[in-house]
């Protein structure tokens, strides 16, 4: 069967056709600038990037196109619609409501509506390519994977606020956690990789990149993560501040004259490394070469990021009561050779030990960390598309 994942954002939308018996990525690419003037960049397995500029007035536009060049007759993958089996579409946000992934109904639609006050930003774009789907595929099932799903498991003390408890029977604010489907493939990956029993494993899975979050996941459950009510609580990422002390929020409207909508958007845009850095830039690579040609600033912003994530990882350690393996995954988890060097300088009282050559791989599935060490430490590239196939691949083989 061959499964359509779809990633569905405000103005763009990633895809993947995969088939879900080899597991092969069939085609994939990229819709952007959708509503203003339309891109698509599409790529068949071993062929070349094909760019096409066309009108995309919206996500039903942009989803045709898609379909369009996957049965093109030159250079797509499939003669027709019929051999798409299903369509995965990535949620960010289930709220309480959805702990593991489902069948797209009319109901659970809803359900997504009422959790986009939880996230205004993506769940309305994840129902515009859902609804858009349903429009041009009216006969085949659609799944939706959740980001939030896979840390349901955690306990009352983990994500429980302390705020009066009203908060949380009224309006459901509590901790929620995002990157889920990318912390349950990786921590699936590790077992795999260890031969070791997942339901067995005490794993912290460090998902760095722009947007970055840990996770604890002990014998097969996710017991804490550092994201919350939002993506904006845990590390210092790329443009957001991750954990402060929350009367700063009124220390600097006041010093500033910004309302609330200002101050969050000082949060979400303009902190982390990029405002650490003096607004030099979000992206690790640039801050590294500048780090290299004497820049403080760009320095500093890689140490706070690198010493808040091995605080994390300790606290986890704490939480499950020891630890057996430690992933590095994402854009920066993966490829940052001197992060993950930084970050394990921390970590010596847990009997870890890299090794450097392993350590300057990028990308790839490896153990990073010596043999004689007594916590396995490796990377393992995380791979969501294949994840929400797999879910989908589930699902719609259960439903049957």
């Amino acid at each position: 069967m061959n499964i359509l994942v779809i990633n569905c954002g405000s103005s763009s939308l990633k895809f993947q056709l995969i088939n879900a018996g080899t597991e092969d990525v069939l085609a994939k690419g990229l819709c952007e600038r959708i509503g203003i003037d339309g891109r698509l960049v599409y790529q068949p397995a071993g062929g070349e990037k094909e760019v096409t500029e066309a009108a995309m007035p919206g996500h039903k536009e942009a989803i045709q196109m898609v379909l369009d060049a996957l049965k093109n007759p030159n250079t797509g993958v499939i003669k027709s619609l019929d051999e798409v089996g299903a369509v995965g579409h990535r949620v960010v946000h289930g709220g309480e409501k959805f702990a593991s992934s489902v069948i797209l109904t009319d109901e659970v639609v809803k359900g997504i509506e009422e959790c986009s006050e939880l996230a205004p930003l993506h769940n309305p774009a994840n129902l515009i390519g859902i609804t858009a789907c349903k429009e041009l595929m009216p006969s085949t099932p659609m799944v939706g994977v959740f980001d939030t799903a896979f840390h349901q498991t955690m306990p009352e003390e983990a994500y429980l606020y302390g705020l009066p408890y009203e908060y949380y029977e009224k309006y459901k604010v509590r901790r929620y956690g995002f990157h889920g489907t990318s912390h349950s493939y990786v921590s699936k990956r590790v077992a795999a990789f260890l031969g070791k029993d997942y339901e067995n494993l005490k794993t912290i899975v460090c998902h760095l990149g722009n947007g970055s979050s840990l996770s604890a996941v002990k014998n097969g459950k996710c017991m804490d993560t550092s994201m919350g009510l939002t993506p904006l609580e845990g590390l210092v990422m790329g443009t957001r501040s991750g954990d402060i002390d929350p009367a700063i929020m009124e220390f600097i409207a006041k010093k500033e004259n910004l309302d609330i909508a200002g101050v969050m958007n000082v949060l979400n845009k303009k902190s982390g490394v990029f405002g650490l850095s003096k607004d030099l830039s979000s992206d690790f690579r640039d801050l590294e070469t500048a780090q290299e040609e004497g820049n403080t600033f760009a320095a500093n912003a890689r140490k706070v990021f690198v010493y808040r994530v091995a605080k994390y990882i300790g606290a986890y350690v704490a939480a499950m009561n020891g630890v057996d393996a430690i992933a590095f995954t994402a854009g920066v988890g993966e490829n940052d050779h001197l992060v993950r060097e930084e970050v394990c300088k921390y970590l010596g009282y847990l009997g870890i030990t890299l090794d450097p050559e392993a350590n300057k791989k990028r990308g790839q599935e490896i153990r990073i960390s010596t043999p004689d060490s007594k916590v396995a430490v490796l990377i393992i590239p995380t791979n969501e598309e294949l994840a929400i196939a797999r879910e989908t691949m589930a699902l719609v083989q259960k439903e049957k």
